[in-house]
């Protein structure tokens, strides 16, 4: 640019021409000043187009431009060169826009396949996400989890870009009626659960009244075992709402918790007088087992008799106890009746204690009947008869066997 004469002149008319491999082309006229002043002035607007050269370059280059915009820049650029009043080489510089034509070019076919290829990337992926949503609209049933899954897809939607507007178009109607569609059949979901869970509270609160008028009962065993079946089928019915069924199981809870409160503190106090009777029954037995029947059966036999009456009066021991007292008492019986039966056998008749006492009964059981007659007392007078008959026949067959 030192030496403007080397692309251009300026005739003695003033008339400015720039010089090209195809010969000279007039650009323009200068009148204001000296040739060398007109020469510089056009050779500024060459600089300036220079510039918009450089810029467009290098931003194609370091891709911060969009490649088909560089492209159309610089055939904008070529094919104004040829009629452009500047003054430069003019032939260098169409030779690098030739160039730069090419890059553009290059560069935007392979911008364009990027393009496509991620067009196909971002429909795929929508693709994807519809068929996704679909698959969730028409067999999902973890609600919870599958609407929030709906709204991950929203916000991935969101980020996808590339797809044509018709072709968006119709995958956002796809995942618009499959949101719909799942927001509908959960909805109906949670209807019918929401009658159901009414079902539910019906049911329970009539467990909860039967428990809590069970609550009173002291029928132990009957109402134990009722509260058990209530119990098992409070299991079974359908969960009521939250708050519904947190209020009746606190209910049936104390209901069940005060009927068995109640149980345990008798039970208790019935173990207790258990204990006591099961102390007298033992010292009971430890006097019988203690008899010297040998030296005095007949005195063994009524201490026995007497301790009879002692030994049922003291009640009900532990059921772990019975059967033990039982059969230590089935034993104290044996040894007294196996020592009557030998006291017995070596008496007369007539010094036999219980034949003695068999014919007292005959008397009395004589004297009942007299006064029934006396009384003219027909019904007593039939029962003393009979009375009065067996215990003549028990007393015929005790002094047979003796």
């Amino acid at each position: 640019m030192n030496d403007w004469t080397t692309f251009g002149r300026v005739d003695a008319d003033g008339t400015v021409y720039v010089k090209t491999a195809e010969g000279d082309r007039v650009v323009g006229s200068w009148q204001a000043g000296t040739p060398e002043e007109g020469l510089a002035h056009f050779a500024r607007r060459f600089a300036d187009l220079v510039t918009e050269v450089d810029l467009v370059e290098a931003r194609l280059k370091s891709g911060a431009a969009d490649a088909s915009h560089s492209l159309t820049s610089v055939k904008r650029i070529r094919a104004t060169l040829d009629e452009a009043h500047v003054v430069g080489d003019i032939d260098g510089l169409g030779t690098r826009l030739d160039k730069l034509t090419e890059l553009a070019d290059t560069k935007a076919g392979e911008a364009k396949a990027a393009r496509e290829v991620a067009r196909t990337e971002a429909l795929a992926r929508k693709t994807t996400l519809v068929e996704e949503a679909e698959a969730i609209a028409a067999d999902a049933t973890g609600w919870k989890s599958a609407g929030d899954r709906l709204k991950e897809i929203l916000d991935e939607w969101k980020t996808i870009r590339g797809v044509d507007k018709k072709t968006d178009g119709e995958l956002w109607k796809r995942f618009a009626a499959a949101r719909d569609g799942f927001t509908r059949r959960r909805g109906a979901h949670f209807a019918t659960l929401d009658g159901q869970r009414k079902q539910a509270q019906t049911a329970k609160e009539d467990l909860v009244k039967e428990a809590e008028t069970l609550s009173e009962s002291t029928e132990w065993g009957p109402t134990a075992n009722r509260l058990k079946d209530l119990m098992n089928d409070w299991k079974a019915a359908p969960r009521a709402s939250k708050e519904a069924e947190q209020k009746l199981w606190e209910r049936f809870r104390a209901a069940q918790d005060a009927f068995f409160s109640r149980r345990s503190e008798v039970f208790s106090a019935r173990d207790a007088e258990f204990k006591g009777n099961l102390d007298r029954k033992q010292a009971i037995l430890a006097e019988v087992e203690a008899l010297d029947i040998d030296a005095d059966p007949r005195g063994a036999q009524n201490k026995l008799r007497d301790a009879q009456a002692a030994w049922h009066d003291a009640g009900r021991v532990p059921r772990e106890a019975t059967a033990g007292l039982d059969r230590r008492w089935r034993a104290a019986e044996e040894r007294v009746r196996v020592a009557m039966d030998s006291a017995w056998r070596k008496t007369t008749p007539q010094d036999n204690p219980l034949l003695k006492q068999m014919r007292d009964q005959v008397a009395e059981a004589e004297e009942k009947l007299a006064r029934a007659q006396a009384a003219g007392d027909t019904k007593r007078v039939k029962e003393a008869e009979k009375a009065l008959a067996a215990k003549k026949q028990f007393l015929a067959l005790a002094e047979q066997a003796g």
